[in-house]
């Protein structure tokens, strides 16, 4: 049980002093990125949906 505690302890002291957390400013930055990045592919993946679709409508018509 001791282990537990000592792992615990450890654990808060390296989140609390040895991890560089992002800035504010850094962190909406990032945030903004990948919410633009996320339109992006969706976009995307939708376009190439829609071209399947045409192709494989276009082909079941034959």
């Amino acid at each position: 049980m001791s282990k537990i505690g000592t792992y615990v302890k450890e654990s808060y002291k390296e989140l609390t002093t040895k991890v560089t957390w992002p800035t504010w400013d850094k962190l909406q930055s990032s945030a903004i990125l990948v919410m633009v990045c996320t339109l992006i592919l969706t976009v995307i993946i939708w376009v190439m949906d829609i071209v399947f679709k045409t192709i494989m409508t276009g082909l079941y018509q034959l």
